[in-house]
């Protein structure tokens, strides 16, 4: 679901005045200003009094707020459950039951005015393919998007995300490349790790130089893309009949990083078959052995 005007329901209690805009000035008071009562946008304020008005309705209907994820709620009814994620003005929800999904829609209809598109097959960017047997979640449409943007259409493809007997270093003696360039081709990878764990590892390497890029590290961004225009598609897939048994993988290396030897840690999470989480970040201090390595990557996994 869709919401229309969203920010025009949150009530602010800031004062906050605005100038009289163009074609309703009044022309009797010319030099005067108006004090918002609701939320514009624009406004700094706006998203979280839009939260508050929306969280505030829901819990007033028996919903109850994540404790990790606040911005998602639950509606137990018996053995039934009721999921709303809320993304802003975007609503996503689900349940075991279509009876609970169709009184959601009544309720949210009742207050706001709402717009209903159906099953869910794209958000944020994620396309979902809803199968009888499990749902395949990928993003193979933004793919082509940044190859696209970033002149990647025609480039040759690559087996691999990163040279494995090539480490990238600082190069102080390299060609500069253009900042701005570089920060956004990382961030468009960045964001892509929402559903694709095989380059979080080489996206999360390529972004610690980010403040003075040099052309071998932008040839070790371009290597990334090559990857992606080979496998444009791969996603994550998540069977309906799979368990839902926790089970956790961890590893790390021992003092990869070249310029403050720091180890990094890799972890994966699966409830069953379905891949839940992934991680890939440096550790913070210098490990001095790899069952130390090992050790600090064991507990952020298990984290």
């Amino acid at each position: 679901m869709d919401v229309k005007s969203a920010f025009l329901y949150g009530s602010i209690e800031e004062e906050v005045y605005v100038c009289q805009p163009p074609g309703f000035e009044n022309p009797s008071y010319p030099d005067k200003v108006y004090k918002l009562k609701k939320a514009l946008y624009g406004l700094h304020q706006a998203p979280r009094a839009w939260y508050a008005t929306l969280s505030s309705y829901l819990l007033e209907n028996v919903f109850e707020r994540g404790v990790i994820d606040k911005t998602l709620f639950i509606k137990r009814k018996k053995k039934e459950i009721l999921l709303v994620q809320i993304y802003v003005d975007d609503i996503i929800f689900g349940s075991i039951r279509d009876s609970m999904c169709k009184e959601f829609e009544d309720l949210m209809h009742q207050r706001f005015k709402m717009s209903s598109m159906g099953e869910l097959t794209f958000f944020l960017g994620l396309q979902v393919q809803q199968k009888s047997d499990g749902i395949f979640i990928c993003q193979s449409k933004y793919v082509q998007d940044i190859l696209t943007k970033f002149g990647f259409s025609d480039s040759k493809p690559a087996s691999t995300p990163m040279e494995t007997h090539k480490q990238i270093t600082t190069d102080l003696e390299g060609e500069d490349m253009d900042v701005h360039h570089y920060r956004s081709m990382i961030g468009s990878l960045m964001y892509l790790t929402a559903s694709r764990p095989d380059i979080m590892f080489p996206a999360c390497v390529c972004a610690r130089f980010q403040v003075r890029p040099k052309q071998s590290h932008f040839q070790a961004v371009k290597r990334i893309f090559r990857y992606l225009k080979g496998q444009p598609r791969l996603g994550l897939w998540y069977p309906h009949d799979s368990p839902f048994d926790l089970i956790a993988y961890s590893d790390s290396d021992l003092g990869g990083a070249n310029l403050d030897r720091k180890s990094t840690s890799g972890g994966c999470q699966f409830l069953g078959a379905r891949l839940v989480s992934w991680q890939c970040k440096k550790q913070t201090t210098v490990s001095t052995s790899t069952i130390e390595a090992e050790y600090i990557a064991a507990a952020s996994c298990c984290a």
